[in-house]
């Protein structure tokens, strides 16, 4: 998926055709012409999915644009996955350039295929919407995973990118023979709703497992630190310094005293006390 990420954080790659495709996206990219690099990948990709969108609009009328959902899937697992393999064996990463924009289109072209699907006549619109969340729920979460966990898991329960077009393009297949599914008694349901409806549960829980792992990992990297005690001088830290002041004490007026000065008294000034300081028998 990403262009190449490995310098940044370790990837994990698990599903189900994993190893097979890596040795033909290898295979494929090694006899790519020179002229193809993988930022026109990456926008054949967006562009697929964006047909695919369309075409499933177009299908409320004319079924047949059904197969061209099929083959734009097709097309999105060329660019999308391919770009990052062309990247690599031509070593021309650019890591922190290839994660942002290759998933950013990822966001892009969801929004494109499921605004389609809600558009069409084969899955309900508040289904598409919900699945939407919840595919930008388990998107959201493994980003942030990426950026301070350091894996980006590509995969869960052995199901990855690729073993998803899978699923969907038979899913669209088969909406040719019945669009509508029962699950007893004589109400029908669109087969697509009930499949999103799978969907929503299966990426509500992969955000729990995740999000429960990662915060399980974090906290035993990252524990709580212990309780700093203040100082005695009740000083918190280095710049936190709290400042008494000390309570100032009234000056004593001052008034005119007789002097003595060669012989003679002279008015000269003198303190008074204030009341509260002479003695009982001045008062």
């Amino acid at each position: 998926m990403s262009k190449d990420t490995d310098q940044q954080h370790r990837r994990e790659h698990g599903s189900l055709l994993a190893a097979p495709e890596k040795r033909l996206l290898v295979w494929m990219a090694e006899r790519l012409p020179g002229w193809v690099n993988s930022d026109h990948l990456s926008a054949l990709g967006l562009a697929a999915m964006l047909v695919a969108g369309l075409a499933f609009w177009a299908a409320s009328w004319n079924s047949l644009f059904l197969l061209v959902v099929v083959g734009s899937l097709a097309v999105n697992w060329f660019g999308d996955s391919l770009d990052g393999t062309v990247a690599r064996v031509r070593k021309q990463q650019r890591p922190r350039y290839g994660f942002y924009v290759d998933h950013v289109i990822d966001i892009l072209g969801t929004f494109f295929l499921f605004a389609g699907m809600a558009l069409s006549h084969f899955m309900s619109a508040p289904v598409a919407l919900a699945f939407l969340v919840a595919y930008m729920m388990v998107s959201a979460e493994s980003y942030l995973a990426t950026h301070t966990h350091g894996v980006f898991r590509m995969s869960f329960l052995r199901i990855g990118p690729t073993e998803l077009r899978i699923i969907l393009a038979i899913g669209v297949l088969y909406l040719f023979q019945k669009p509508w599914v029962g699950l007893g008694g004589d109400t029908r349901y669109l087969l697509f709703d009930v499949g999103g409806v799978v969907a929503i549960a299966g990426l509500t829980v992969t955000f729990i497992t995740s999000a429960i792992r990662n915060t399980v990992a974090l906290y035993g990297a990252e524990p709580t630190p212990p309780l700093q005690e203040a100082s005695p001088s009740g000083q918190k830290g280095n710049q936190g310094i709290k400042r008494r002041v000390r309570k100032q004490q009234p000056r004593m007026p001052i008034e005119p005293r007789p002097v003595l000065v060669s012989g003679q008294w002279l008015q000269g000034p003198r303190r008074t006390e204030p009341a509260r300081w002479r003695r009982s028998s001045d008062r």
